[in-house]
């Protein structure tokens, strides 16, 4: 009996344990979040928007390179969100929280997306994204990720829900080769903005990003991006070859110097050619 206690007392301090160390682990992904947040330059406080000097459009150095953008950064991250899971079963860091994910499944009952239609999640991280849709009745699901840590942890936590019919794969986006096509709907949610902050191709990967995107759509499909970089007029300006704007989703905002903004936008676009 007693080394029993002995035995359990070790196992609850090694989660209490592994609890602060995912904490801390959250708080360095939070902060990440924050930096993306600032990492625009050339910004027009006024109209809280960045501008190119030269054509007043998008510039392709929009934001300083960091390491918020490099396949390293994020294999490391969810590598020990895998070993967290792996020990006491925390799922991890929903990026730009659960609301993020609401705001566009509330967007695709709005929009009647059929629960069959061919769904991609760009970047999928932990996989969260799928499970909700999953658990919303949709039913023909991709996520794909560069991180291999991401792609195990994705897959580990759609078995634990019982979700076996989702498809996870290890893929980067921009080198796909044409491997995807055929998506009603394709989703970013913070993905675009990682690859803008790239320290080695953010500017041919921009460029790339686009192609691909396109290649993955079927005609009328639907791009919902979510972004903590971008303001909705960036996001305009970048996505106007090729496809419409549909809309922008509801998201907080905030007040600073009598002016209204937004630290996330949310859009929607459809592709038209």
């Amino acid at each position: 009996k007693k080394k029993k206690k002995q035995k359990k007392k070790k196992k609850k301090k090694h989660k209490q344990n592994k609890r602060i160390e995912t904490a801390s682990t959250r708080l360095s992904l939070s902060l990440s979040l924050s930096l993306m947040e600032v990492a625009t330059e050339n910004v027009d406080v006024e109209s809280g928007n960045t501008s190119d000097p030269e054509d007043n459009n998008c510039s392709d150095n929009d934001f300083e390179p960091s390491k918020l953008g490099t396949k390293e950064y994020w294999e490391e991250a969810y590598q020990k969100e895998l070993e967290t899971f792996t020990d006491i079963g925390d799922v991890g860091e929903i990026w730009f929280g659960e609301e993020s994910m609401s705001r566009v499944l509330r967007w695709m009952d709005k929009a009647n997306i059929p629960q069959n239609a061919a769904i991609l999640d760009i970047g999928t991280g932990n996989g969260a994204f799928l499970v909700e849709l999953a658990k919303h009745g949709y039913s023909n699901l991709t996520g794909i990720d560069y991180s291999s840590a991401s792609v195990e942890l994705a897959r580990n936590i759609l078995q634990a829900e019982g979700l076996t019919d989702v498809t996870v794969q290890e893929m980067d986006f921009l080198n796909c080769h044409g491997e995807l096509v055929g998506f009603d709907v394709c989703i970013d949610k913070g993905t675009f903005d990682a690859i803008s902050l790239n320290p080695d191709n953010s500017k041919e990967g921009k460029k790339l990003y686009l192609q691909v995107l396109k290649d993955a759509l079927k005609d009328k499909g639907f791009f919902a991006v979510t972004s903590c970089n971008w303001t909705k007029e960036q996001l305009l300006d970048r996505f106007s070859e090729g496809f419409d704007y549909v809309q922008e989703l509801p998201t907080p905002s905030f007040q600073f110097g009598g002016k209204t903004g937004n630290s996330v936008t949310a859009l929607i676009f459809k592709r038209v050619y």
